[in-house]
């Protein structure tokens, strides 16, 4: 018996086993194919959820102040009223100058830490009312500013970096009548 004789007589049984090799080849290619566009949509995912979690993790260090400042804002706000109703002439006395010259003090200290967190007043009189900044409380006749124009605040507004921590509460002018 020679080699030839060992092979099968069949003639199309190799061309049969290619054809099934080809499929099956065809079929594990698009696995392939899938499975690494699966795997790219995967790492896209991964990268959007870090930089998700970055920016709220950035956002949450930058805007944390936020809630203590809103309460702090109401005792520096008394603090500057209680300062402007002393009158001049007691500011002056010897006997009282030392309290005026302290709260004068405590209030640029409070102004000052709350700049140094990100906290900054902003100005509004002169400024056209913007409903994102600012609250109208009340409307005054006025010949000598374009309507909508801010010309009396009632309570500063106040920003942490960029957001609006406070809007202020202000008085518009309107045309007269």
């Amino acid at each position: 018996m020679n080699a030839e004789d060992a092979l099968p007589e069949d003639d199309n049984a190799p061309e049969v086993e290619s054809e099934a090799a080809v499929k099956r080849i065809g079929v594990l290619e698009e696995q392939l194919a899938t499975a690494k566009q699966d795997i790219l949509y995967a790492h896209a995912e991964t990268q959007n959820v870090r930089r998700r979690l970055e920016k709220e993790l950035a956002d949450a260090r930058a805007y944390s102040v936020s809630s203590f400042a809103r309460e702090i804002l109401s005792v520096a706000d008394n603090l500057e009223r209680g300062i402007s109703t002393i009158p001049a002439d007691l500011r002056g006395d010897d006997r009282f100058k030392g309290l005026v010259v302290g709260l004068d003090a405590t209030l640029k200290e409070m102004e000052n830490v709350l700049r140094k967190n990100g906290i900054e007043k902003f100005v509004s009189i002169g400024q056209q009312l913007d409903p994102n900044r600012h609250q109208a409380m009340i409307e005054m006749p006025n010949p000598d500013v374009p309507p909508g124009t801010i010309v009396q605040e009632l309570q500063p507004g106040y920003m942490v970096r960029d957001r609006l921590l406070r809007p202020a509460l202000v008085g518009v002018a309107k045309a007269p009548e």
